[in-house]
């Protein structure tokens, strides 16, 4: 890292200026309720707000109406377990700890479902360090209760890396990503314990059997158990909500939806299947679970989410918490491929690609532009818009401006709430960074309209340098790298300066650490 130079002090001071005005803001609020919503592989064009026009969101879209939709809004990562460590901690991908998902297979058969099943010590990924500041504790210190529900996937049970030892007072759900590949699992997790649910067990990634009829229902009854996860995390969610509702109080739903494997209510897949007439019927040939009907029960998926979504907002309104609640939508990456989801046909990432190499698992726009909506009636203006570069590492600010807690000097993100208050002030950033060690080890850094990309970083194949304009090209489909030296140069500095080696040997990339900075600066000289 380099160090402070004179130079940047009147910067620093003009810094200093700007988050103190951030703060005059906050003291004139009442300190709101907080709801973060995260949506798992919910693709940038997968809402009716954001231009889906097959799958039904009225709930989402009128949420969004009544506040603001972000369209430049990312992902801290690609994929689920470092998106989520960056989105609670407020750093960027060279200064994380979780870069990529990592199943911590060192101990044992951890993707053998029966096993886990049985012993508890295989369940769950690698724990974070147990100095690691999530910003939940940070609200829990200033008087907020703080509940999650959904999907974990930072940090094995029987470690001081699950909820409630990270700052949260209430957890319900999977601790386990991967037990997360069934919505209709043996068991989740409430608090410190397991809650045993009255399901079969039926191990991730089973074909439709041999011989079996794959037009008739029957041939997909063993798929469809009893207990719908998503359905037992939104009830949960509710009581934790009620239970607090006299305080302020902080929830993180970190729903599973949309997530492979397709499984949905049935009236929400026979609503489709009416509405899309006949379709071919997935095997499970690549990935999860069989379904009959596949976009049926993809669109079913999102619907009922946004059924919920509804549930909820009609309780606040009821309550009379609706008018000092902030909300907060998302998606933890861009929209899958795998599993018998079908991101073409239903335009999943808008005007982004949907294809593998495009979407998840991939630092192009597909892959980590996602969609945003805020809403906090009296303070965020209804129906408007903003075209405002951030990252979810930016939450971890944000919230800080309102509530005022301290936020760890060595976080990455910059409060976006003047945006929020459509007032003057917005600090812009200069750039957002993406590094991801996975699907071939990647790099990624945006700076205004410009996007250097570097694809090829540990596999076999020739690094590529890659450079787009998005605001002409946001598809990223015109490599210009070779008309453009200064602004690759530019983005080698900001990769030298922000890079720190990751702490596990999985998450590095070799290539990185080897020359790869000083590769790309001569390249143009």
């Amino acid at each position: 890292m380099l160090k402070y130079s004179y130079f940047l002090i009147p910067f620093l001071l003009l810094l200093r200026s700007c988050d103190s005005s951030n703060k005059e803001i906050s003291r004139t609020m009442e300190k709101p309720n907080i709801i973060y919503i995260l949506a798992d592989d919910l693709g940038y064009g997968e809402l009716g707000v954001y231009g889906q026009e097959k799958i039904e969101t009225p709930n989402i879209d009128a949420l969004a109406k009544e506040g603001m939709i972000f369209t430049q809004h990312y992902t801290s990562a690609p994929v689920c377990a470092p998106a989520r460590y960056m989105l609670l901690t407020g750093k960027h991908a060279g200064h994380s700890y979780i870069r990529g998902n990592d199943e911590w297979a060192e101990r044992g058969d951890v993707w053998n479902y029966r096993a886990v099943i049985k012993d508890s010590t295989l369940e769950g990924q690698r724990p974070v360090p147990k100095s690691t500041v999530f910003f939940p504790k940070l609200l829990k210190e200033r008087g907020y209760a703080t509940g999650m529900v959904g999907k974990w996937g930072l940090g094995a049970p029987h470690t001081e890396s699950i909820p409630t030892k990270m700052g949260f007072d209430f957890f319900y759900g999977y601790n386990c990503q991967r037990q997360a590949h069934t919505y209709y699992p043996v068991h989740l997790y409430r608090n410190e314990n397991r809650v045993y649910l009255n399901n079969d067990t039926i191990a991730p990634r089973k074909e439709l059997k041999k011989g079996a009829d794959p037009l008739n229902p029957e041939s997909y009854k063993e798929y469809r158990l009893n207990e719908y996860t998503p359905k037992l995390i939104f009830d949960e969610m509710m009581m934790f909500i009620d239970g607090h509702k006299t305080k302020p109080f902080f929830m993180y739903w970190a729903s599973p939806i949309p997530h492979n494997p397709i499984q949905a209510p049935q009236k929400w897949v026979d609503y489709y299947k009416q509405k899309f007439g006949s379709e071919e019927p997935y095997l499970g040939q690549r990935g999860y679970f069989p379904n009959q009907y596949p976009r049926a029960a993809y669109a079913a998926m999102i619907s009922y989410l946004d059924e919920n979504v509804g549930k909820l907002i009609d309780y606040l309104k009821k309550e009379g918490l609706y008018e000092n609640t902030l909300i907060m939508f998302s998606s933890d990456n861009g929209v899958t491929y795998s599993g018998g989801t079908d991101g073409k046909f239903f335009n999943s990432s808008g005007e982004f690609g949907e294809a593998y190499g495009e979407a998840k698992g991939f630092v192009y726009e597909g892959g980590i532009r996602v969609p945003m909506i805020a809403t906090w009636p009296g303070y965020i203006q209804p129906n408007t818009q903003t075209d405002h570069i951030s990252a979810q590492y930016d939450v971890m600010a944000t919230l800080s401006d309102i509530v005022e807690y301290e936020t760890p000097s060595n976080s990455d993100g910059i409060s976006f709430l003047p945006t929020l208050l459509a007032k003057e002030g917005q600090k812009d950033h200069e750039f957002l960074f993406w590094e991801y060690p996975e699907y071939g080890g990647q790099v990624a850094i945006r700076m205004g309209d410009w996007k250097v990309v570097r694809q090829h970083l540990k596999d076999k194949e020739t690094p590529t340098l890659e450079l787009y304009n998005l605001k002409v090209d946001p598809s990223e489909s015109h490599n210009i790298a070779n008309k453009h030296p200064d602004i690759i140069k530019k983005a080698a500095l900001i990769f030298e300066k922000e890079h720190e080696n990751a702490s596990s040997d999985r998450f590095r990339i070799p290539m990185i650490e080897n020359g790869l900075i000083d590769d790309i600066k001569s390249e143009f000289r």
